[in-house]
């Protein structure tokens, strides 16, 4: 009998199942509850795999030996339910892929910095001429390129989402950068559960293989004392240097793996803020421990061009700089990004809550901002928050008003920074067509 595979969701990793999935002789079936884009449906057609669109029929769907789901599918959805009560393996196209694929795998989880640290260390295994792929929440879909390309390396960014449908998958580096609450709508609001599903990055790890982690974060420390896992700890801190494997010393950024010492000036990184000193530091280990050369290493460091919707400075206008952070969709992302302004601060924020709490934010808000301009449908906690402890706070329900209102409230020499701290759902289709949509209406000023 040949095994039946069906797949939830026809987006990038879904199609992308789908290909593998034929390509391995299984008989496939996708299912969409939306409309599937021009783009997915033509590759489906191409590849001869049967779909439906705008509905599930669970007839169909139950004959499947294993359902390969979208991350975006939460695991409470009443099909997924159904699913599992039927005792049908439900698993993450990333678990998928993993099964037909001998590639050294580079895995980068975290709530904040996953996807600089990711595309600076696939900028840096380029550069070292290996070859490469690039999946997970960025690049391609892995199993798409499983199917098709013959990489040796994947660097892999895995969200939350996707470790929880992993279980046999192995990381050969697992890189953990920082967990803070974040899609706690998605966890039943337990900081816990958030956890859990971050250290998901360890399971099957092997002692050849090793763990990338920063210590400065304490919940990362907490948990480590009660994990259990055979793979090398490489510890990196900004704040200590003994026992770590990469420290800043004398504003240096140094990196010991084993016998090998590389160390370079703070101020040859190309992404400015402590943040991108900790995606830099955790880069820099990956690339030890793949023996890459140190000139390599250093020259990624040094030359990396940066991620878009990330503080991406767009114009002068009249010489307020506007920046473009849109992709700071919780307050951790939004904390280093007040953190790295120099000049004063008007601040567009909101969106979809996912149980912020702005507190962390009152001293950098006192410190930084001089005007709060509410991007939202719902503005009741920013209000609550921050009422009386700027000069001013407003309300906008386009992005257009929202650029005209900080226009009209910054001052030559200073800086309106799109940096949400929210998901982007309750205007915007996601955080690139809000970063987009502030580009453009900066552009019309």
């Amino acid at each position: 009998m040949t095994k039946r595979i069906v797949i939830l969701g026809a987006g990038e990793s879904g199609v992308g199942a789908a290909v593998l999935a034929k390509s391995k002789g299984f008989d496939v079936f996708v299912s969409d509850f939306g409309e599937i884009s021009p783009k997915y449906r033509m590759a489906l057609n191409k590849y001869q795999l049967a779909f439906e669109e705008k509905q599930h029929t669970e007839s169909l769907i139950f004959l499947a030996d294993e359902v390969v789901k979208s991350p975006g599918i939460p695991d409470t959805s009443p099909l997924i339910v159904k699913l599992i009560e039927r005792n049908i393996p439900v698993v993450s196209e990333i678990e998928f892929a993993g099964r037909f694929s001998n590639a050294k795998m580079i895995c980068i989880t975290g709530s904040n910095g996953k996807t600089t640290t990711t595309l600076l260390l696939y900028h840096m295994l380029k550069k070292a001429g290996l070859h490469v792929g690039l999946a997970g929440n960025v690049g391609d879909s892995l199993a798409w390129q499983v199917a098709e390309k013959d990489y040796t390396h994947y660097v892999v960014e895995l969200s939350s989402f996707q470790l929880d449908g992993m279980y046999d998958f192995r990381a050969n580096i697992a890189i953990l950068l920082n967990i803070t609450p974040d899609h706690l709508d998605r966890y039943d609001y337990k900081m816990e559960n958030y956890i859990n599903s971050k250290f998901r990055i360890l399971q099957n790890m092997r002692s050849e293989d090793s763990f990338v982690f920063c210590t400065d974060d304490e919940i990362i420390k907490k948990e480590l004392m009660n994990c259990d896992t055979l793979a090398q700890l490489l510890p990196f801190s900004v704040r200590e240097e003994k026992e770590m494997c990469g420290w800043i010393e004398n504003e240096l950024l140094k990196i010991q793996y084993n016998e090998n010492l590389f160390s370079m000036d703070k101020k040859d990184l190309s992404l400015p803020g402590i943040h991108n000193v900790y995606n830099s530091l955790a880069s820099g280990i990956a690339g030890s421990v793949l023996q890459i050369r140190k000139e390599v290493i250093r020259e990624s460091l040094s030359d990396f061009q940066g991620v878009d919707h990330r503080l991406e400075k767009v114009v002068r206008v009249r010489g307020i700089q506007f920046i473009n952070d849109s992709k700071a969709t919780n307050i951790n992302s939004t904390w280093y990004a007040l953190e790295s302004m120099d000049e004063p601060v008007v601040w567009i924020v909101g969106g979809v809550d996912k149980g912020n709490d702005y507190g962390v934010l009152a001293d950098l808000v006192k410190e930084k901002v001089k005007g709060i301009v509410c991007l939202g449908i719902d503005n009741s906690k920013i209000h609550a928050a921050f009422d009386g402890k700027v000069d001013v706070i407003v309300d906008a329900e386009s992005m257009e008003e929202a650029v005209k209102q900080a226009y009209r409230i910054a001052n030559k020499e200073e800086i309106v920074l799109l940096s949400p701290a929210c998901a982007s759902f309750d205007l915007f289709q996601n955080y690139e067509d809000r970063g987009n949509q502030f580009k453009e209406e900066v552009r019309n000023l």
